[in-house]
């Protein structure tokens, strides 16, 4: 197969758009010309001269000669408003936004069908991690039964560091934010949307199902206490950040973010610092296993580049499962059982416990460990952020 020559409009030039070109001036085997880069700040430095740049979106919208954008900016509507003007002007997209994509999932869709164009986010699910790519083409008929991982880089960063040296919350969090693993407003990643936007497309390419993200339960780790990491630590187990989805039934899935603890002999358990990590599970396949950097502008711009290049190949996602359609429903009624520490005994009533198989109540620390509902969970979310507890998926099976 022919490759088009690419003439390519950069929206952004942070972090991954210097990655982007970075690669892309490494690459032995694959040549794209950066027409124009797209960027909003006047006044900011810039590694390359300023011949390169425009601060007017339309200078690449509007030019006949580009035939590919690439959008690397962190506005999520404002990269919505130039990825579908870029669609309907018949330019294929590639783009790494993970909230625009998971917020407007299936209008973006079936505007790929209308506009007959292509638009690839490889880099938006898991950074250096080909998952969408391999859910595609490797598991397109396959009866996938689960997936789960780390997907966030800041929170694994941070729960790697409590876990290894004993310190805080908050100094972790100052320390990844000082090594440029998390923003300023840490909010995103601390509080697992950024997870969940990346559950939501990954689930579209594993099920076929496109999932409002705010139908999907999601909880972070601002609250996790020195003492979890013990008790955590006692038991055998790290704490990581792991976002779900599988099958309730064959034609039903079920999806959340939840911390989990994982054992020394799970794959998991190693995946540290920025690194993510993902877990298949399959009929056919069984239980594979993915890992790679999950933060860093070198990281993300290989698979913004890999796309790039799958791009001049004319590829497209096919949305297989979408098409078959064999998964229809999505249900909160899903038992899990779960580690709750907890300070007040009616915000431990909240939970709905079904069963209890360890409980401890100590002068400054409570927990109990039980099966709880996941529509419970969900009910309780808006109050969450002001009770003073932290949950864990034990992964327990009963």
């Amino acid at each position: 197969m022919t490759r088009e020559k690419l003439r390519i409009g950069l929206f952004g030039f942070g972090c991954v758009g210097q990655g982007l070109l970075d690669v892309l001036n490494s690459s032995k085997g694959f040549k794209a010309d950066i027409v124009k880069i797209c960027v909003k700040d006047r006044t900011k430095k810039r590694s390359i001269p300023m011949s390169n740049f425009t601060f007017d979106k339309y200078d690449i919208l509007n030019d006949p000669s580009i035939n590919l954008v690439v959008e690397l900016i962190d506005d999520a509507e404002e990269a919505f408003s130039i990825v579908t003007t870029a669609m309907k002007g018949g330019k294929n997209v590639v783009t790494a936004n993970k909230m625009m994509i998971a917020k407007h999932f299936k209008e973006l869709v079936e505007m790929q069908e209308e506009y007959k164009v292509s638009l690839l986010y490889e880099a938006s699910a898991g950074a250096s991690i080909p998952i969408i790519r391999n859910l595609e083409e490797y598991y397109d008929n396959e009866l996938l039964y689960s997936l789960r991982g780390i997907l966030n880089g800041t929170t694994n960063y941070i729960l790697t560091k409590m876990y290894n040296e004993g310190i805080a919350y908050q100094e972790a969090l100052k320390e990844a934010q000082e090594k440029g693993f998390a923003e300023s407003d840490p909010t995103l990643d601390v509080e697992g949307w950024d997870a969940k936007y990346k559950l939501c497309i990954i689930s579209g390419h594993a099920y076929g199902l496109f999932l409002d993200p705010g139908e999907v339960f999601h909880y972070g780790i601002k609250t996790i206490s020195k003492f979890d990491i013990q008790y955590a630590k006692e038991k055998g187990f790290k704490i990581k950040l792991v976002p779900y989805v599988g099958k309730t039934n064959e034609s039903t899935i079920t999806s959340f973010v939840l911390p989990r603890f994982i054992s020394h002999d799970k794959y998991l358990y190693n995946v540290d610092n920025e690194y993510n990590g993902v877990i298949t599970e399959a009929a056919f396949a069984d239980k594979q296993f993915f890992c790679g950097k999950g933060a860093g502008g070198h990281a993300t711009g290989s698979a913004v580049l890999s796309d790039i290049s799958a791009n001049s190949y004319g590829y497209r996602y096919e949305y297989k499962k979408y098409q078959q359609g064999t998964v229809l429903n999505y249900t909160r009624n899903y038992k899990l059982e779960v580690y709750l520490r907890y300070q007040n005994e009616k915000d431990r009533e909240l939970f709905g416990f079904e069963e209890v198989s360890e409980y401890f109540s100590g002068k400054f620390h409570k927990y109990v460990i039980g099966v709880v509902n996941l529509e419970n969970l969900y009910a309780l979310r808006d109050k969450l952020s002001d009770m003073d507890v932290f949950i864990v998926n034990t992964g327990r099976k009963f």
